[in-house]
């Protein structure tokens, strides 16, 4: 028979079952199998029972029905409950109470479903009444559970009992929930089932196990929710993986003050300090505090409320951190000052956080220096990279009025938007193209897709461990909690803070780094890595690495950053964006005009000494570093105005000539109508059906010599002058778009004469290569031949992949590409991680033949791919040199390629 519940003490046969802990996590789900080490390390949790996430997967699959003996297994697994706790399921002498949580394996918060207090029905709570004595107590149990399972499990609206809740508090004029009376919550009571037998067309249901089994199946469906899979989708869960379902006994934090609830983080979520971060509530249940509708108190308070549970509360927080070697997150109740926690798992954290925490718990023990890169994603580095709001501009919104309001800073980063007043506003605005700030009074999870779309996220209410919280910092979202200057008002659609209403579709700007909300859209500024936790682990991952990580760079400005940034030289320097500065423009166009030699010899002249000081200054930054210089690329008609432009001007200046009224203006028009025409004649002669596929890289140096030439006598007396003044230079000149061996045959001969012309005149040798860019299929799978004649292969990526798929880019990521995606049709943008069957095994031939041919050839990538993980991954497996990418991609690069190599030594 197979086993479908194990109870909190069973966890070594799960763990026999599942075969590891990731095993036994996979099969209780992260919150079952927690429970379950808990309860196995002697810290204080309820009795209680976990439904497998096999169970659940069952079920879907089943159309909506148990597998055969599930429910049988939970009801002899509720008399194991009732037998530790000395209390009966339904019986109103004695009754005990249960809770039906959701928990998968990876941590979904709040994106499941819950249910609290089942068990009660009029007959147990009248026994509540006479064990407790507490009558407002168990009549308030009584109403959540209404209201949680008709919400829950049948999916009734949560605003038509809050409606009742929020009358019922005016009609006795309190602030609170925690304030009504016992009379008062019997009165919601009724109020309650008349909602739910409107809204059903039956009665609640009064038999507990009714109560249970229609829970279980709830939280069951609740895997497949829309929240649910939107988290998913942006969290790269698996949808396939099931939630388990942990049935634990009922423990209260509403039961007087001298019991609480709360949530609680072993350290800060936001900066990663070492230090309890949490928020609580006396005399309360769970749900009040993560869903951030009341107030409440930060955790160290409880030091002075209740100094014994906090002590206790303290010692087991430090336990479970060196058990568990990890930052946890934790539930806890204390019921009449007898603590219990309710779970633990790895807590949500900014990407500033996780560094910290990472490098802080290797300098404390508990973690080695593999384990911490391993434990930092590239993508919590890629947040670093992010903008900031630049401090003038902010200091110039003081000054103005426009900050509008301080609140707590639980996400850090800047983000500016329209304000959008709820999810699905915010989810539309989004596709359509535009910023959005989410603002609301609290976050619930039905509005995670909102979340996801925004830029940043701004709420009224809520602490620094509520919902908005929480997902904020899974997603690195800028978030500011808890404004309570922040009055929202949904029916006129706009917010009032003070004297300023903000209207939605107005601009606010939310720095989650201080909690600052302003009006109106800040000036942003470009990052610096100056964090000193992200320097020490990337030195560690710099250790383990063994791709090596350069930078694309056409100015010394951008290696200069990349340098600061770690790159180890320049992968890519694209010469033709130089030609497009405006002191060197004309002399490129004069030379593209031109038919006769001499002519076209002046203009590049001209151009000669502009290059000769952009490679110098390239040379300087990278000061013994490989520079890789790309000759001229694109088609010569770029550097031309577009064709259909320039049709367009010169029918203008005909009419304007038709109305000239003098002969100085008639002559000034003729004299700019010759020079457009002329342009839009070399236009047509240099027009292109397929430029992509035309007369540019290696085909154009043939053809137009002197270009690439020039090129490489500016490259050379660079080098010359910059190695004249002490600084060591390593150029390596790439000629692009090879696709035969005699392309790169006679274009090397042409160029290795100039560079050896170059040296002799400045009478000293250059330590140098030349190489090519693969970027066309036949190149890959002729590499042997090609090697002959190249001292190293740079992939051209973004071009080997559309000449392997045989479409543009251009056409495809804005057309039938985004559909290929949705629709699964391809698995990955092609463009943006590499084709692993297609591209990558081109790629793999390539560097075959290649280091065949010439052993230990050096091979590198300088697409957009260089900076994409799952790209530097194959690399490192491909047995590379380097990747290559933009300045700001090269620390995600450093620690992508750190984990390549860790996981490849794992295997």
């Amino acid at each position: 028979m197979k086993k479908w519940v194990y109870l909190f003490d069973e966890v070594d046969q799960a763990e026999e079952y599942a075969g590891s802990w990731d095993g036994v996590r996979g099969l209780l789900g992260g919150k079952g199998a927690n429970l379950a080490e808990m309860t196995r390390i002697g810290v204080p949790v309820p009795p209680g029972f976990t439904v497998t996430t096999e169970g659940c997967n069952a079920y879907l699959s089943g159309g909506g029905l148990f597998p055969e003996d599930l429910w049988e297994q939970e009801e002899k697994a509720l008399k194991s409950v009732e037998a530790l706790t000395g209390k009966e399921f339904g019986n109103p002498e004695n009754p005990l109470l249960v809770s039906c949580r959701s928990g998968a394996k990876f941590s979904m918060p709040g994106m499941m479903d819950t249910v609290l207090n089942i068990g009660l029905n009029d007959e147990t709570a009248i026994g509540m009444v006479k064990l407790t004595g507490d009558e407002r107590f168990v009549y308030d149990s009584y109403r959540r559970l209404i209201q949680m399972f008709g919400s829950v499990v049948v999916g009734i609206e949560d605003e038509l009992f809050e409606d009742v809740l929020t009358n019922a508090r005016i009609r006795q004029g309190v602030e609170t929930d925690s304030e009504l009376s016992a009379e008062t919550w019997k009165n919601v009571i009724k109020d309650f089932k008349k909602i739910y037998r409107r809204k059903t067309g039956i009665d609640f249901p009064e038999q507990p196990l009714t109560q249970l089994k229609l829970a279980t199946e709830a939280v069951f469906k609740s895997w497949n929710g829309k929240r649910a899979v939107d988290y998913r989708n942006a969290a790269n869960i698996a949808h396939d993986l099931g939630t388990a379902v942990s049935i634990v006994a009922m423990v209260f934090g509403n039961m007087g003050n001298d019991s609480a609830t709360g949530v609680a983080m072993t350290r800060n979520g936001s900066t990663g300090e070492k230090r309890i971060e949490g928020d609580y509530l006396t005399n309360a249940q769970g749900e009040d505090v993560v869903a951030g509708i009341r107030m409440t108190n930060e955790i160290s308070q409880l030091k002075i409320e209740m100094p014994g549970a906090y002590a206790e509360f303290e010692d087991i927080a430090s336990r479970l951190e060196n058990h568990y070697r990890e930052m946890q997150d934790v539930e806890f109740t204390i019921e009449k000052g007898k603590l219990w926690m309710l779970q633990t798992r790895d807590g949500k954290r900014t990407a500033q956080a996780a560094v910290r925490i990472a490098v802080d718990m290797v300098k404390e023990g508990l973690i080695t220096k593999e384990e911490a890169v391993l434990r930092v994603t590239p993508d919590q580095v890629d947040f670093f990279m992010h903008p900031q709001f630049d401090a003038q501009a902010k200091a110039e919104a003081k000054a103005k009025g426009d900050m509008l309001a301080v609140g707590l800073n639980v996400s850090p980063g800047a983000a500016f938007g329209i304000a959008a007043l709820d999810a699905d506003l915010a989810e539309k605005w989004s596709k359509d193209g535009k910023d959005v700030i989410m603002v609301r009074p609290e976050t619930r999870p039905d509005d995670v897709h909102g979340m996801l779309a925004a830029k940043g996220i701004l709420t009224s209410r809520g602490g620094r461990t509520s919902h908005a919280a929480l997902v904020a910092r899974q997603f690195g979202k800028p978030a500011v909690v808890g404004v309570s200057a922040l009055k929202i008002d949904m029916n006129r659609r706009e917010i009032r803070v003070n004297d300023h209403i903000i209207h939605e579709g107005d601009w606010l700007s939310v720095d989650g780094t201080s909690g600052q909300v302003f009006a109106g859209k800040l000036k942003t500024t470009i990052p610096d890595i100056k964090d000193p936790w992200l320097i020490n682990l990337l030195s560690w991952a710099d250790q383990f690495r063994t791709l090596g990580v350069w930078t694309n760079a056409d100015y010394p400005k951008d290696a200069k950053r990349a340098r600061e940034y770690g790159a180890e030289g320049i992968g890519l320097c694209r010469s033709e964006h130089m030609f497009f500065e405006a002191g060197r423009l004309p002399h490129v166009l004069k030379m593209i005009m031109t038919d006769l030699p001499i002519e076209r010899r002046e203009a590049l002249d001209a151009v000669l000494p502009f290059q000769r000081e952009d490679f110098a200054g390239l040379f300087r930054e990278m000061d013994g570093l490989p520079v890789i210089i790309r000759l001229l690329d694109p088609p010569l008609h770029e550097f031309l105005p577009n064709r259909v432009d320039l049709r367009d001007e010169l029918a203008d200046i005909k009419i304007k000539l038709q109305h000239a009224g003098s002969l100085k203006k008639i002559d000034e028009l003729l004299e700019m109508f010759k020079k457009k025409e002329n342009l839009l004649k070399r236009a047509e002669k240099l027009h292109e059906a397929n430029p992509m596929l035309g007369m540019r890289g290696v085909r154009l140096g043939i053809i137009v010599p002197e270009i690439t030439a020039m090129q490489v006598r500016a490259i050379f007396e660079a080098a010359c002058m910059v190695t004249r003044e002490g600084i060591k230079v390593r150029p390596e000149i790439m000629i692009p778009l090879a696709a035969h061996v005699n392309e790169l045959k006679v274009q090397r001969e042409r160029l290795e004469a100039e560079a050896q012309a170059v040296m002799q005149e400045k009478g000293l040798e250059i330590d140098y290569k030349f190489g090519t860019m693969i970027e066309l299929p036949r190149a890959a799978l002729t590499a042997g031949q090609i090697a002959e004649y190249a001292e190293f292969f740079s992939f051209g990526t973004n071009d080997l992949t559309q000449t392997t798929y045989g479409i543009s880019r251009d056409d495809a990521e804005s057309g039938f590409l985004i559909e290929y995606i949705e629709k699964g049709i391809l698995p990955d943008n092609p463009f943006a991680t590499i084709d692993l069957d297609g591209v990558g095994e081109l790629m793999r031939i390539a560097v075959t033949q290649g280091r065949a041919a010439r052993p230990g050839m050096e091979c590198g990538i300088c697409g957009e791919h260089g900076g994409d993980p799952a790209s530097i991954a194959l690399c490192h497996k491909l047995g590379l040199t380097y990747v290559s990418c933009s300045p700001f991609r090269i620390p995600i690069a450093r620690l992508a390629a750190a984990h390549a190599a860790l996981k490849d030594k794992r295997k």
